[in-house]
């Protein structure tokens, strides 16, 4: 199965199993326009895409610990997860355009139903708190939208109505809040604000 790996893509995984951030954003600059390209096709726009591109590798991230290389290509668990926030995405939305059958098909990830140890467990913890330490660098305002669309699932329509303002504006600060995310994730944040 190593052979079916990129070159260096398993170290990542092992590194990032123990929490390695660098290890994760090098695996996450590798898959996320294929995570995209994949969500986009069934979504149909851009936004959404992005937004479950992100909600993808973030449950990727959180939940690492639980990839068996003897059961699936990395890729194709990054790929069932997308898959999964989609369905819960559509399940949401109550939109019918996409058939969830199909998008179940072949799903690898489910059908593993592995319980972690301890060990797995305690990881899985580390990479939230990481995940939430990254989130608490965000500007206020921000990381409310994020965590009112991320966390809470609300749509843009119900962020506009919660916090009183257009949904166009909804839309332009969670993109920036996205950018600003990534920049963080990366490392590439600095000292702007």
């Amino acid at each position: 199965m190593a052979a079916q790996f990129p070159k260096g893509e398993l170290l990542w995984i092992e590194q990032a199993k123990k929490g390695d951030q660098k290890a994760f954003r090098a695996l996450m600059q590798r898959h996320h326009a294929g995570v995209f390209k994949q969500l986009k096709k069934r979504l149909g726009n851009n936004a959404d895409a992005e937004d479950l591109a992100q909600l993808t590798f973030t449950k990727a991230f959180a939940n690492i610990h639980t990839y068996n290389s003897d059961f699936a290509v990395f890729s194709t668990w990054l790929y069932t997860i997308a898959n999964n926030c989609c369905i819960d995405f559509m399940r949401k939305r109550k939109n019918n355009l996409v058939s969830i059958d199909k998008m179940v098909e072949n799903d690898e990830f489910n059908a593993q139903n592995t319980t972690p140890n301890p060990e797995e467990s305690m990881i899985a913890e580390q990479n939230i708190a990481l995940a939430k330490a990254v989130l608490d660098k965000l500007k206020l305002p921000y990381r409310t939208m994020v965590e009112m669309r991320y966390m809470n699932e609300f749509a843009y329509e119900e962020i506009a109505e919660k916090l009183n303002m257009p949904i166009g504006t909804v839309k332009t600060q969670l993109f920036r809040a996205k950018e600003q995310l990534i920049k963080l994730v990366l490392g590439n944040s600095g000292d702007k604000k």
